[in-house]
């Protein structure tokens, strides 16, 4: 089947979901990345990688190997530009019409003929305006897809023992498939370190509680999720990709949350 993954930000595809994304791919799915923006407006790295007006471009390589890391079936980019973070450190959301970006996601879909599509959470994760505006847009986009149903999926969703509940779960999304990727986690580190521009922010956190630099390898989430937001469903849901996940991926599908590690980053 063909799965489109669409998020704003180059390194979201492996901090939220890259194992399951992995796993999909090793099964047989043929796993298309659409990022939003180049993340012209985040950070350069720790020490610099770049300049802050190359940022972009060398961010859209970092992306191109990480899903070359993650076996993706193809990338591209909406060309929406990242605006830099606000004087209080804030991220902002790129400008755009709702409408056009709804449009946009759906001739992507459309273009790599997706049976599903997974996107940012409802809550932006953290909160941030980018991942919420994507949100709705890609809600929008796959209820009104012509002559198709297409279900959207959305990672980080909420469940007791989400490694990052307090931080970046949503907590409107309870998951309805949760994931254990500690043997996908080597691919995801693969796909981590090919964003060097962001490794000293994925760190950053985990770092200052612990008063010593913490490896990279120790704040990859090894359990990830997933929400269906539409079509919505009470109970079970019942779509191509529900279906490939129960069939294709059922031993990495966990049924409770008892013995979840709460302590990862």
């Amino acid at each position: 089947m063909d799965i489109l993954i669409v998020f704003a930000h180059p390194d979201d595809e492996t901090v939220f979901i890259g194992g399951t994304a992995a796993l999909l791919s090793e099964r047989g799915a043929r796993v298309h990345y659409v990022c939003a923006t180049r993340g012209e407006g985040g950070e350069v790295g720790e020490p610099p990688v770049c300049a802050a007006h190359e940022l972009g471009e060398v961010r859209s390589r970092e992306l191109a190997c990480a899903v070359h890391a993650l076996a993706g079936a193809s990338l591209d980019f909406l060309g929406y530009v990242d605006p830099p973070v606000d004087a209080d450190g804030n991220g902002r959301a790129f400008a755009v019409d709702p409408k056009q970006l709804a449009d946009h996601i759906a001739q992507a879909a459309s273009a790599c003929q997706a049976q599903a599509v997974i996107s940012h959470g409802s809550s932006g994760e953290y909160g941030h305006p980018a991942h919420s505006l994507l949100h709705v847009a890609a809600l929008r986009a796959s209820q009104v897809s012509p002559g198709v149903c297409l279900p959207l999926y959305t990672f980080s969703a909420d469940f007791p023992g989400h490694p990052r509940r307090d931080r970046s779960a949503n907590r409107n999304d309870p998951a309805d498939f949760v994931i254990d990727v500690r043997p996908w986690i080597p691919v995801k580190l693969a796909a981590a370190h090919c964003h060097r521009t962001q490794e000293a922010l994925f760190v950053r956190r985990a770092s200052r509680l612990a008063g010593h630099l913490v490896p990279l390898a120790d704040v990859l989430m090894s359990v990830e999720s997933l929400h269906c937001a539409w079509p919505t469903c009470e109970g079970r849901p019942e779509d191509a990709l529900a279906d490939f996940l129960r069939t294709q991926c059922g031993e990495a599908l966990l049924p409770s949350p008892a013995g979840w590690d709460e302590g990862q980053a």
